[in-house]
Formats: structure tokens, sequence, C-alpha cells
């Protein structure tokens, strides 16, 4: 790959959940490698996550969305409620980059799913699986949030998706929608993981991640469960701005608060059933490493509700709503279910040309 050491680029991912900021990280890594000078724009458990990854890298503070799920099952009520502050959001974020480049040079902008993070100035990149919003509230509501998304990915020079073009895919009609508004380029998967050959020392690894309060009340309904069961357990919080903190729990319980790629790599390969959330880089990371694992979708999340069906109908992954989990259901799930590996090697690795033809368009 030509080295394109003149080229500034300027990252910043979306901060709901941290999905976002890790399939951003092997984009990183690609980008340095391609000899690219690479900033990034995030705080809060985001930018310490990117900042343990890549020490030394330079992130400017950008304010996150700081977005809440309910408590309860409407997501729908919830996001509508924070509506003013989401379009603030966007707001704030695009005239934050226009003070940021009124003082600095960058030649590619790239935004993981944030709307109004981009130029008319600047080549802008959009990465987002979701051409095609699930709302829980039927097709017709879908639509429009499709048709009112489009209204900001259009401001945008390009819109990458982390994703195959074809079948076998890993969102389904998430980025493959019956009525396309936008030509996107598909990177095929991305994922910070490479497969490695382990020991088991785990009989299970939870993993915990996404926005409270789920992630909290699936914690403490799990952690109430694995006290009294007789398995080795390693299980990692997903919160990397907290700092390391004993638990009073059983002997066989490993807690990590957080996991940098490297070792949250090795803590899957020697563990025998996977435990977590389905947002879609966790997905990624599962299909990639070759894994079994439970899916947990967070309720009242449609995106993750109907990424966990997908998985199940294309036997990749069994699912459990968490009203119902319980670790014997857990495992006993999976000891019956055929797991099928649809994707290969290459299928990861396909994202690396595609983005240094992108990148050798440019002009420093």
């Amino acid at each position: 790959m030509t080295g394109q050491k003149n080229i500034r680029v300027l990252l910043a991912p979306l901060d709901w959940g941290l999905g976002h900021a890790t399939r951003c990280v092997p984009l990183v890594r690609l980008l340095q490698e391609l000899g690219c000078e690479v900033v990034l724009a995030a705080d809060g458990a985001v930018a310490a996550l990117l900042s343990n990854e890549f020490p030394g890298i330079t992130i400017k503070q950008l304010k996150g969305y700081g977005i809440r799920y309910s408590s309860g099952s409407s997501l729908a009520a919830s996001m509508l409620r924070q509506l003013p502050r989401i379009f603030s959001s966007i707001r704030y974020e695009h005239k934050w980059l226009d003070k940021v480049l009124g003082q600095e040079t960058f030649h590619l902008i790239i935004s993981d799913n944030r709307p109004g993070f981009y130029s008319k100035h600047v080549p802008s990149v959009y990465i987002t699986h979701q051409l095609l919003i699930h709302s829980g509230k039927g097709a017709w509501m879908n639509r429009l949030l499709q048709q009112l998304h489009h209204r900001y990915i259009k401001q945008f020079t390009s819109v990458w998706v982390p994703d195959m073009q074809a079948q076998p895919n890993l969102a389904g009609e998430l980025s493959h929608p019956a009525k396309p508004l936008v030509q996107p380029v598909y990177l095929g998967l991305l994922s910070r993981m490479q497969p490695v050959r382990s020991e088991i020392s785990y009989d299970l690894l939870v993993m915990l991640s996404g926005p409270e309060p789920q992630r909290t009340m699936l914690e403490e309904k799990l952690l109430s469960q694995l006290s009294s069961i007789n398995k080795t357990v390693l299980f990692i919080r997903g919160l990397p701005a907290h700092d390391e903190a004993v638990l009073q729990l059983p002997p066989h319980i490993t807690v990590h608060h957080h996991l940098p790629a490297a070792a949250l790599q090795q803590a899957i390969a020697s563990s025998q059933l996977v435990i977590c959330r389905s947002g879609y880089t966790t997905l990624m990371d599962l299909v990639r490493l070759n894994k079994k694992a439970v899916l947990i979708p967070t309720p009242g999340q449609p995106e993750q509700e109907y990424l966990a069906r997908y998985m199940q109908e294309q036997q990749l992954f069994p699912v459990l709503l968490q009203n119902e989990v319980s670790i014997a259901k857990a495992i006993d799930v999976s000891s019956s279910f055929p797991y099928q590996q649809l994707f290969t090697v290459a299928d990861f690795e396909r994202y690396k040309l595609k983005i240094a033809e992108q990148i050798g368009q440019l002009n420093p």
C-alpha cells in the first residue's frame, strides 16, 4: 500500500456504547500504516478506550451525545424525550468541527454515526451499518427514520458500511434496505480481533456493553446468579473510564472493568462460552474469532433485537431475552445450537484495499 504521509485525518465515533469506537480501531491502525496522521475527537469512556488502544495519539475533546436508554421497554418514548438533546448535539459537533478546521488543516473527516460531523470544504465520510433504522414501531416509522437519517447522510462525500455487499451479510436489512436512498461503499467486516489459539481457562465469559441503565441492570442480574454457580467466570463490565476496583465476589469470578483489544482477544479465545449483548461490533468480533456465544439484546433497543433475531435465523448465535436470562438456560441453549460459520478471513480483509483506494484519491 502506498504511504500518504501528508494526509491528516480527523475521526470521531459516536458515544452510544463503545462499539462505534472499537470498530474504528482497525481503521485507525490501517490509516496509520498508510502513513496518515490520525487525530481523534471524543470524550469520556470513548476517549479512554481509544487512548488505551493508541497511547500518545492526539484526542481532541468533543462532547458526546450523553443519551441514556430507558429502564423500561419503550426506546421510542425515551428517544422522543431526548430529541432536543440529540439535535443540539448534532448542531454542536458541526460548529465544533468548523472551528477546528479554521485552526488546523485536515484532508479527510471520518464520522462514525455522528450526523453533524461533516464539512462542505473537506471530504467527509460517514460510517454506519444502519441505512435502515429499526424503530420498533413498524415499517412506516422505519421508513420515516430512514428518510430523516438520509437528510444528514447526503451531506457527506461518501458512506462506508462495515458489512458485506451481498449474501451472506451480518446486518441484514439494516445495511441492505429494500428501498435504498444512498449508494454506499461496502467495506466488508471490521474487527480489531485476530484469531489466536488458546487453551480454555474459563467456562464462561460475560462481556457487558452499551448505555445505562440497562448495562447495570443486566450486570446485577448475572452477578447474582454467577456467585453460586460452579463455573470459572471472567466478567468484563464494559467500563473503560473507571478505575479498577475490588468487588466482593467469590474466587471463581474474575472481574475487569475493561480490557484493551489484545487482552480481550485472549480472554475470548480462552473462554468456552461468551454471554453478551447483540451490538453490531460485538457480533463482528465474535464471528472473527469463530466463538460460541449466547446473545442478550438490550431491552427496548430495536436494532439489537433485530440483529439478535437475524443471528438466530442464520444459525450464527442463539438468543435469550433479558427477562428470561439464567446462566443454566444460556448453557443449555448453547449446547444444542447448530453454530454456523458463514464468513471467511478474506471478508475481514476487504476494507484494507477499499480504504487504501479512497485515501489514494485525496490530494494533500
